[in-house]
């Protein structure tokens, strides 16, 4: 059973709206991420990872770094722990939220993981990251039509995503019925 607050989460998703906090750099590298023809397409989503990466506080991206690396070194424990301490101290800062969804997520604890993601894309209802995870585990779970949407979602904030439209494709073939 889907949460309600993710359900309304994700039927809010549907009608994004850019965030008042958004700056130009980042709006105008959300509109080169969505046209299909980007050539440049992997650069432009480089550098809006890096805006989306700044907390404004070189303190707390440190903590998100420390972060990063123990998910890259595959300690969860150790990157969910980096990760609490910077929303503690940033509890606006998305990029955190994500970051340690994904270190919940790869240990099991898809509840922690979906709470995260939700407060990560209420903050950024962009993050398209969030949202593949959001929708890797919707589907993970049994809840394919919700992440269907989540991925269609995603898709057109980042049309270029392999693992978005092979998502999209798998979703659409199970459920048409003609999943091999």
């Amino acid at each position: 059973m889907l949460n309600p607050a993710v359900a309304a989460f994700l039927a809010a998703l549907l009608w994004l709206a850019p965030p008042a906090a958004a700056t130009e750099k980042v709006a105008e590298l959300l509109a080169q991420l969505a046209d299909p023809e980007q050539p440049r397409w992997q650069r432009v989503e480089r550098e809006l990872m890096a805006e989306w990466s700044k907390s404004g506080s070189p303190a707390m991206d440190l903590l998100v770094q420390r972060g990063r690396d123990a998910i890259e070194a595959d300690d969860d424990e150790a990157a969910v722990e980096h990760l609490t301490a910077a929303i503690d101290h940033a509890p606006g800062f998305a990029e955190a939220y994500h970051l340690r969804a994904t270190a919940y997520f790869r240990s099991g604890h898809y509840g922690p993981a979906m709470d995260d993601l939700a407060m990560a894309l209420a903050l950024n209802p962009h993050h398209f990251g969030a949202m593949t995870g959001l929708g890797m585990i919707l589907e993970d779970t049994g809840q394919n039509a919700q992440a269907l949407t989540v991925f269609r979602t995603a898709h057109a904030i980042h049309p270029h995503e392999p693992v978005i439209r092979r998502a999209l494709e798998r979703l659409e073939r199970r459920l048409s019925g003609t999943d091999a």
